[in-house]
């Protein structure tokens, strides 16, 4: 892959490793955890100024959010994809792996956390989000905007994300080998609760809640939900929403019920969090100052 770029190699001294080769679509925590391992094992070394990570596009918004919470090091961590096969017309996949390690090598991306880079634009991992199935420009970063423009391994860096990310992030997974259980349960018109019963029974020790508008669900969703907490399970309320946060006791009385208000974070970043959030025992007021901190 990096043989086929022309003029890659003029941009930094590279080497790669294969740590798996799966569609995004089968990405998994246990794989999450070898990659982010293997991050900062390789960032202790002074001869890796920067790293790249291939990825698919389908679940990378997923895999950089986790990565940003769990890599420990200032140094640049790029992901990059692509839209298009090689084979086909215009591929945009050279070129994005050409400008995502012109981004890797560049001082200037230290401390920003993980980014994304794709079709000439540096995202940061807290705020993209895929947008269009085929559409070459489908990750946009509609809250927050763009932290800088990637162009032919220049680039210009305008914002830096403010959460918590790398470095500054206080989860560690040095030692876990699996993450808890938490599903992601799509809210609809007149939605089933006991598919909040059935993720409660097989297992979840976290749900997060596609939410209708502001977070919200019927009220038999609403009662399951409850319930849940109750038992031990801990609910966030996320949107299915494209844009927009979740705020905390707007339409449902957060603090009466249990919840937790999932702010920026759309369900499956809301997941990522929460599946890390569970590694150690926490209060709803402590699980909810993550949402607005990470």
């Amino acid at each position: 892959m990096i043989a086929a770029v022309p003029g890659i190699k003029d941009l930094a001294n590279i080497t790669g490793e294969q740590i798996s080769n799966v569609g995004s679509q089968d990405m998994s925590f246990d794989i999450l955890l070898k990659v982010a391992k293997r991050i900062n094992e390789l960032a202790k070394s002074k001869d890796v100024d920067g790293i790249v990570i291939t990825h698919g596009t389908d679940t990378m918004e997923e895999s950089a959010f986790f990565l940003n919470l769990t890599v420990k090091t200032d140094k640049p961590v790029v992901m990059v994809g692509s839209m298009r096969p090689s084979t086909a017309v215009s591929a945009d996949g050279p070129l994005n792996l050409y400008n995502a390690v012109g981004v890797a090598a560049d001082p200037n991306a230290k401390g920003r956390g993980v980014l994304v880079v794709m079709n000439d634009w540096i995202h940061g991992a807290h705020s993209l989000t895929k947008t269009s199935t085929t559409a070459i420009q489908t990750f946009m970063s509609p809250l927050r905007g763009l932290v800088g423009l990637a162009s032919y391994g220049k680039n210009d860096f305008f914002s830096s994300p403010s959460w918590k990310h790398t470095t500054q992030s206080e989860f560690d997974i040095t030692n876990v080998t699996q993450l808890p259980r938490v599903d992601v349960i799509f809210a609809s018109l007149d939605s089933s609760p006991d598919l909040i019963d059935c993720a409660m029974t097989n297992g979840a020790k976290g749900i997060v809640i596609a939410g209708v508008g502001n977070g919200n669900m019927n009220k038999a969703s609403v009662d399951a939900a409850a319930k849940a907490v109750k038992k031990g399970v801990v609910v966030v309320r996320s949107s299915r929403v494209p844009t927009g946060t979740v705020g905390r006791n707007v339409e449902v009385s957060d603090d009466k019920l249990g919840f937790i208000a999932s702010d920026e974070l759309n369900p499956q970043k809301a997941r990522i969090l929460l599946s890390l959030a569970l590694l150690t025992k926490r209060t709803p007021e402590e699980i909810q100052k993550l949402y607005y901190e990470y």
